[in-house]
């Protein structure tokens, strides 16, 4: 257990805008003798608009009471408001599974952060519909699973998939996998998948992107990391960042540039869901940095 995260926990809420819910859920902590840590707020229109809220809070003694302490706050708080709400420690490591093809720029990064503990999480296993990575995963000490995709009988290796995980993953990073995935996975991690892509579409789409970026003179190019909707590439934006480039740079100076962002952003995005900074509202977030 990580000291710093001890007895601290966090607690977000979805509702309808409406008066008195801030000095609700801070007087029902006060209540319990917590301590507020950090708190965030947004809402987008005091008038009939969504509310969102974080905050991060200390409570001595919560690790044995987190279960009783959801069930009041549930009947004497959210019930009233009518909240969308999670409280999830913060002393646990959510449970992470990347799925990967051959690109490993996106993966290495992630491995990396992971085991340096900038990214607060247990990183389970690697998924690849390619056997290329193995020697790279295992030398992080995680577990690596060859999973071949057949076109014609995803539904089978998706399956595999879903076995391979199982119930208690938090969260499944797509860091580069170049499978479109089915409702089917999808639906079983709802909100809980995250892709990385370059921010050239809905422009440039399929294969060698870079390569037409740069006949076509682009100055600007960036990466983007969503969550994963049955509607490809259509998923709720976490994070987007962009570099500029001039004509000096050649197509694998491009490349080399698009992966030094999409490595940044897709890491900035898993360590906002990590630490529950991303509310989803309809097809956007609310990201509380």
């Amino acid at each position: 257990m990580t000291s710093s995260r001890q007895s601290t926990a966090y607690l977000t809420v979805t509702c309808k805008d409406q008066p008195g819910i801030v000095a609700a859920v801070s007087g029902f902590l006060f209540s319990k003798k917590a301590n507020i840590i950090h708190s965030d707020q947004h809402s987008s229109d005091p008038v009939g608009g969504r509310f969102f809220l974080r905050m991060k809070f200390h409570l001595n003694g919560i690790e044995e009471t987190i279960d009783d302490f959801k069930q009041e706050f549930a009947n004497t708080v959210a019930a009233k408001f009518v909240m969308d709400w999670s409280l999830n420690p913060a002393w646990i490591r959510k449970r992470t599974a990347i799925l990967v093809s051959k690109f490993d720029h996106a993966l290495m990064d992630l491995l990396w952060r992971a085991k340096r503990d900038e990214l607060f999480t247990d990183i389970t296993m690697v998924i690849s519909n390619h056997p290329d990575l193995r020697e790279a995963v295992e030398s992080f000490g995680v577990k690596f699973h060859h999973v071949p995709v057949d076109k014609n009988k995803k539904e089978e290796s998706e399956e595999k998939i879903i076995n391979l995980m199982g119930n208690d993953t938090d969260l499944v990073i797509l860091a580069r996998y170049m499978q479109i995935l089915t409702p089917k996975l999808i639906n079983a991690y709802p909100n809980k998948i995250i892709n990385i892509h370059h921010s050239f579409l809905p422009a440039f789409v399929g294969a060698d992107p870079y390569r037409r970026a740069g006949e076509r003179g682009v100055k600007l190019i960036g990466a983007t990391a969503h969550y994963v909707t049955e509607e490809l590439d259509q998923g709720p934006i976490i994070e987007q960042d962009v570099i500029r480039v001039s004509h000096r740079h050649d197509i694998e100076e491009l490349k080399i540039l698009g992966r030094d962002i999409e490595r940044q952003v897709l890491s900035r995005a898993v360590k906002w869901h990590l630490t529950e900074r991303v509310l989803v509202d309809g097809n956007k977030t609310v990201v509380f940095v």
